[in-house]
């Protein structure tokens, strides 16, 4: 008995610093990735991992909303179900009556054994919602609020239905679990804050480019870089890329495909907004947007690798594999100079063209033709992949091509989640 004991302690001391250096890896590899969305869905995986959940969900604030950014379900997965990982934007009123509204209103952490056996005198109550549309059943949750240093909240994280290490239910999770997610939420937090910052200049780029181009809108770029990390990936998959290599160029990939059109912000209103055909001139004037767009990222001071490829993606992705795009090859001394003008010569062609362009091309035309603009409707999805399909070889790369339709299970939910229109619950 006394053995049993000992061996029984020996293994928990074992599991708790195996978390804790697990922990301590986690943390730089979050300290090292830039992109916003990339970051939360990185942060789910890793708190679900260090305490076995077999769900789980990561909310944002947003004024007086909780938005829900990433979920993931092991159970749903195994079922056939999968949700993918991106949740679609889903809104639930700030409010101290649902369980993650309380915990971000209050700051303090909710940890239930089972969720649909909470007391009326609580004071909060668990939202069915996702249970009812799925059929899953959330049993025990630990929801965590993720705050700056000085209190500010920024969102929470929801893990429900843990196991132990070996894959046994267990009946809630257990003041281990507590204090290794409280060490966990500390780093998130910070990076979250630290991605935050990062993406907050680009988005005020983004929405002054969008005050000449209506079209150029949060959604949209959020999109067309959430079409590119899944093409990055399998992309670099193919290839044999390391995990943490395709993590960092993913990671600038991503930020850069915000920014494919920032350049628009230099062309005249009455040339962007023009209802009808463009003149020649007026077409060449469009396209100098790529030169401004490159001369826009190129930072200041220490060149940086993201702004290395925000220049490339802004410059290039309007390159076509077979040539007939442009700017083709430039150096810096045109596209550094706001008065430049496109040189008139051939564009770039096949792998010439960086991956980085080439990716963010298909992204960008996929979502141009899926999306109403004011010259147009969106597209059925079955004449804008076939438009895709017949535009493999000529405009787009032809393994890219291969790539972006076996994925379209997940470019569908990229779509879905950024939708234009946001969904709210209000149970």
């Amino acid at each position: 008995m006394f053995r049993q004991s000992v061996d029984a302690l020996r293994d928990k001391v074992d599991l708790q610093g195996t978390r804790l250096e697990t922990i301590g890896k986690v943390g730089v590899e979050l300290s090292e990735i830039q992109d916003l969305n990339i970051l939360m869905d990185h942060i789910l995986s890793e708190a679900r991992r260090l305490v076995h959940a077999e769900s789980g969900a990561i909310l944002t604030r947003d004024h007086e909303d909780l938005v829900v950014r990433y979920r993931q379900n092991d159970a749903l997965n195994r079922r056939g179900r999968s949700i993918g990982s991106i949740a679609g934007g889903l809104r639930i009123p700030l409010s101290a009556n649902s369980i993650s509204g309380r915990v971000s209103l209050t700051g303090d952490y909710i940890n239930v054994d089972d969720v649909y056996q909470i007391p009326e005198d609580a004071g909060f109550r668990f939202l069915t919602s996702f249970d009812d549309r799925t059929g899953y059943r959330t049993r025990a949750m630990l929801v965590y609020p993720l705050s700056t240093p000085t209190g500010d909240p920024l969102g929470v994280l929801q893990l429900a239905n843990p196991s132990t290490p070996t894959g046994e239910p267990k009946a809630r999770f257990d003041n281990d679990d507590v204090k290794i997610i409280r060490n966990f939420a500390s780093m998130a937090s910070l990076a979250l804050e630290r991605a935050n910052l990062t993406r907050s200049p680009i988005m005020r780029m983004i929405a002054m480019a969008e005050t000449h181009d209506p079209e150029e809108t949060g959604a949209h770029v959020n999109r067309v870089a959430g079409y590119s990390r899944i093409v990055f990936e399998e992309w670099a998959s193919r290839r044999g890329m390391g995990r943490v290599e395709m993590a960092r160029q993913r990671d600038r990939l991503s930020i850069a495909a915000m920014l494919h059109d920032v350049g628009k912000i230099g062309i005249p209103d009455s040339i962007l907004k023009k209802p009808g055909p463009l003149e020649p001139d007026e077409y060449r004037m469009v396209q100098r947007h790529t030169l401004i767009g490159a001369y826009l990222c190129q930072g200041t001071g220490v060149q940086t690798e993201f702004d290395e490829v925000s220049q490339v993606v802004a410059l290039h992705h309007h390159e076509r594999w077979d040539g007939s795009g442009y700017p083709g090859r430039v150096t810096e001394d045109i596209w550094g100079n706001r008065a430049s003008d496109i040189p008139r010569q051939p564009g770039l062609s096949g792998e010439d063209i960086p991956i980085e362009a080439r990716i963010v091309a298909l992204a960008d035309v996929f979502d141009a033709l899926s999306s109403s603009r004011s010259y147009k409707s969106a597209w059925p999805e079955e004449r804008v992949l076939d438009e895709i399909r017949d535009l493999s070889g000529k405009h787009f790369d032809p393994e890219l091509v291969e790539i972006f339709m076996d994925e379209i299970d997940r470019i569908r939910a990229v779509q879905t989640a950024f939708s234009n229109e946001s969904l709210d619950v209000n149970e």
